[in-house]
């Protein structure tokens, strides 16, 4: 599954791996019940709700996508241990390589286990990346459904509010949680 990357992003998003749907399209977060692009618009990041095939059209926005683990399977769960903690050092060799300002891993079980932190949650985490600031967001899969699309939007909107006030210089809000 191609990552949607630039150097120096202001949000790359992070998923957990792709689903069948997300590997047969080429689009990330391309099923239907995923609810990761109404979430993203919901959120301020983007003027209008967009199509999983829109993505390219997220640099233009400063927002980037790549995965923690890049084998497609039906359902997270079917990925081991092992598979996510490599996944955790590729994908930060790729964040020192684009600096983006934050990385945002959607999913804080994906990420506890990637980057072996057990007490993670959602919220900005104290681990940075060289200069990239990584935050955990609620997965916006069908799936989980502790969080709603509304409560999920907050969480995301949080981390927008970061990201803009980090890049003007700007504190807008504290962001912890």
């Amino acid at each position: 599954m191609p990552d949607v990357v630039a150097d120096g992003l202001k949000v790359l998003f992070c998923g957990i791996n792709p689903g069948l749907m997300t590997a047969a399209t080429g689009h990330h977060f391309a099923r239907p019940g995923n609810r990761f692009w109404p979430v993203l618009h919901l959120s301020g990041f983007t003027p209008r709700l967009m199509k999983p095939s829109e993505q390219r059209e997220l640099l233009a926005y400063g927002l980037g996508i790549t995965n923690v683990v890049a084998r497609a399977t039906a359902r997270a769960d079917e990925l081991s241990a092992l598979e996510y903690r490599e996944g955790g050092r590729i994908l930060t060799a790729k964040v020192e390589r684009l600096r983006p300002t934050w990385l945002a891993v959607v999913g804080v079980t994906a990420y506890r286990t990637a980057f072996e932190d057990r007490g993670a949650a959602v919220g900005p985490q104290e681990r940075s990346i060289g200069s990239t600031r990584v935050w955990v967001l609620p997965n916006p899969s069908g799936l989980n459904a502790h969080w709603t699309a509304a409560t999920m939007a907050e969480e995301f909107a949080r981390l927008r509010k970061a990201a803009e006030g980090q890049r003007t210089g700007t504190v807008t809000g504290d962001p912890s949680p």
